[in-house]
């Protein structure tokens, strides 16, 4: 990857000039089932863009209560968008159609918000790492519809899920709006996203792009990073699945450990434990990078520098610290 990187024909990207990014555009588009793509630096950055280009100020975005944008991206929707937020629950990161026709005000209504845009994440993050049935997805699309909603899907974990399920990406992100994948997470990009959508969405998704100072240069340096994982890196994912079911399935013969392996669809693992950020601490001690999500629970993720034998390090050190 770093020598793809080192070696990429590079031009001046705002200018569309760069032919590596632009290569990983249309890859991206066709990948996805859309018309037009845009790299980003950052998944965080595509769904600022996703949200703000769905959405006016005092509008309303459904989505889980445990979903990126409200967990993790330091209130953006509200204030890149003005946007306001209705998180609904679900076991797993997930949600049902009829969740999504409760959170939907009433039409007519002009007390509450106007709801304008669904969102759904693929896989799911604190839900840890569920894979969105394509059946589910097709429900609540169909509720959002109904409620004259526009659709955005978070898939910076998308691949793992096409891999664990065999559905192809293009089936679960074509019919959003717009959709996105992250080059850093599982794919080992050292940066690097892609908005998905119409020619004339991702036309103003540039001029976001620009707003927010997302804008680069001779960024094919980067995005050729994203074209060898693409490349290289998307089939490999199986190996983290099945190293995240091999941690699950070790974590749960402790007694001090809650965790249910038959939950783990993909790289990431949820664990309950008492006192989370102490045990986490005491981990780190002993060699192995473990989050804290709270007093009790914990997340693990495995990734292409964990290989069987890093996890099987993991388990014994989890054995004494947590026994």
């Amino acid at each position: 990857m770093r020598r793809a990187m080192a070696e990429a024909e590079v031009g001046d990207e705002q200018r569309g000039l760069d032919p590596t990014v632009n290569r990983l555009q249309e890859r991206v588009a066709e990948l996805l089932g859309h018309e037009a793509a845009l790299f980003l630096p950052s998944g965080t950055m595509c769904n600022q863009i996703g949200i703000r280009l769905h959405v006016r100020p005092g509008e309303a975005v459904v989505l889980h209560r445990t979903s990126h944008p409200i967990v993790a991206e330091a209130g953006g929707p509200a204030a890149h968008a003005g946007a306001m937020v209705v998180p609904v629950d679900g076991e797993g990161g997930m949600f049902e159609a009829r969740d999504v026709q409760d959170a939907l005000s009433r039409p007519g209504d002009r007390y509450a918000a106007r709801s304008a845009l669904l969102c759904v994440e693929q896989t799911t993050n604190m839900g840890g790492g569920r894979v969105w049935p394509r059946e589910r997805i097709d429900a609540v699309l169909a509720a959002a519809r109904a409620g004259g909603l526009r659709a955005h899907l978070d898939g910076a974990r998308l691949l793992n899920a096409t891999v664990a399920a065999g559905v192809a990406a293009r089936d679960y992100a074509e019919r959003f709006d717009t959709a996105w994948i992250d080059f850093s997470k599982g794919l080992g990009a050292p940066v690097g996203a892609c908005l998905a959508g119409s020619r004339e969405l991702i036309d103003e998704a540039w001029r976001l792009k620009q707003m927010m100072g997302g804008a680069l240069r001779q960024a094919g340096i980067v995005a050729a990073a994203g074209l060898y994982a693409l490349d290289h890196n998307v089939e490999r994912l199986a190996e983290d699945h099945a190293n995240a079911r091999l941690l699950a399935n070790g974590l749960a013969e402790l007694p001090s450990v809650t965790i249910d392996p038959a939950k783990v669809d993909t790289n990431i693992v949820i664990l309950q434990v008492d006192d989370a950020p102490a045990r986490a601490a005491e981990l780190a001690e002993a060699g192995v990078d473990i989050g804290a999500l709270g007093p009790r629970r914990m997340r693990a993720v495995t990734h292409l520098d964990v290989d069987r034998a890093g996890v099987e390090r993991a388990l014994d050190a989890m054995r004494r610290v947590l026994a």
